[in-house]
């Protein structure tokens, strides 16, 4: 239950570091195809905090700002996902 809540805050923190900046929010919606005026109910979706860190991940550049911002090593970020959504598809 304690990994599931951390890596709960993980991916809210990368959601809040991706709202920070208009052109990693709008990277994140135009590959997501999410609508600016409905993230907030996309956000209530099973699976939505585990893609949120999918495409933290993606971007090796986007993963390091993101860890270095949040004081966390970039494997936290990685596991913060398994936890929430379990191994990535191949």
């Amino acid at each position: 239950m304690k990994e599931s809540s951390q890596a709960n805050e993980i991916a809210i923190g990368a959601l809040t570091f991706l709202a920070q900046d208009m052109e990693r929010l709008g990277r994140f919606l135009a590959l997501t195809g999410i609508d600016p005026q409905t993230i907030r109910l996309a956000a209530q979706e099973p699976g939505f905090l585990a893609g949120v860190l999918d495409h933290i991940l993606g971007d090796e550049n986007l993963l390091l700002a993101f860890a270095a911002e949040a004081r966390l090593k970039p494997d936290a970020i990685a596991r913060a996902r398994h936890a929430l959504a379990g191994p990535s598809p191949d």
